[in-house]
């Protein structure tokens, strides 16, 4: 009996070993050669996304640009109406103020939280070493039925209100394909502040020999993927701040 049991013992072990053998490392480099390969991913200068927001049950069209270098567009069509929600050109980020519809520069510390966030392209796990990040395996987490390898990563910390804070979030990638199915983080102020925050990932398809997820869910809304354009054609107005055209002279009569 007593060797019956050592026997199932080792057999357990053994049919666990896969699981508990992954690394952090390992799974980041599953996810990169699986979704296309690390290569591939290194020579993306651009991507493109068409798509739309459910908000209320009000379905907004969207058009998200994010290039290597830093620079990002976000623009919407809210009831007909095509507005900049958000830009960046690599040094400044500005907005558009819903109610004067005049385009307005973001605070010090939110202009300097998206320098930092350029280094998240392709993705924040890409080289993360190289970019000064930390990743820790944390173990394995069911979510909605689906086992996943959850990972830790910390980048560098942003400062909220004058205030330097951690900045760290967790991933959660499906141990079959070790694609991402969900992220979490930790909301840094408003009236959910110190409450996680949690993005969901899914319907992945292949573009262009890459492959992204079609379906998302972000801050409470559904965004759903209708194309993808690898590589765009940008141009610099499409990101920089709108400056206002002086009035034009006028000549006056004596």
């Amino acid at each position: 009996m007593k060797t019956l049991r050592t026997l199932f013992i080792a057999i357990l072990l053994v049919a666990m070993a896969p699981s508990q053998a992954q690394t952090a490392d390992e799974i980041i480099d599953n996810y990169f050669e699986n979704t296309g390969g690390k290569d591939a991913w290194g020579d993306l200068d651009g991507i493109k996304i068409i798509g739309s927001a459910n908000a209320q049950g009000m379905e907004i069209p969207f058009t998200m640009i994010q290039m290597k270098d830093g620079r990002q567009v976000v623009e919407i069509d809210l009831q007909g109406q095509k507005m900049t929600q958000m830009a960046f050109d690599g040094e400044t980020m500005w907005t558009t103020n819903f109610m004067t519809m005049e385009a307005e520069k973001a605070d010090a510390e939110t202009n300097e939280m998206m320098k930092k966030a350029s280094k998240d392209f392709p993705s924040p796990l890409y080289n993360y070493k190289d970019k000064g990040f930390e990743v820790e395996m944390m173990g394995t987490e069911t979510i909605e039925g689906t086992e996943t390898y959850k990972l830790k990563l910390t980048q560098d910390p942003v400062t909220i209100d004058g205030k330097e804070e951690a900045n760290v979030s967790y991933y959660y990638f499906e141990t079959e394909n070790f694609v991402p199915i969900a992220t979490e983080t930790e909301v840094k102020a408003g009236p959910n502040k110190g409450q996680m925050s949690k993005n969901t990932m899914s319907d992945y398809q292949e573009v262009d020999g890459l492959y992204f997820p079609f379906d998302m869910g972000m801050a409470g809304q559904n965004l759903t993927v209708k194309d993808i354009v690898l590589n765009p054609e940008v141009n610099a107005e499409m990101f920089a701040f709108p400056e206002k055209a002086e009035a034009p002279a006028t000549d006056e009569k004596n």
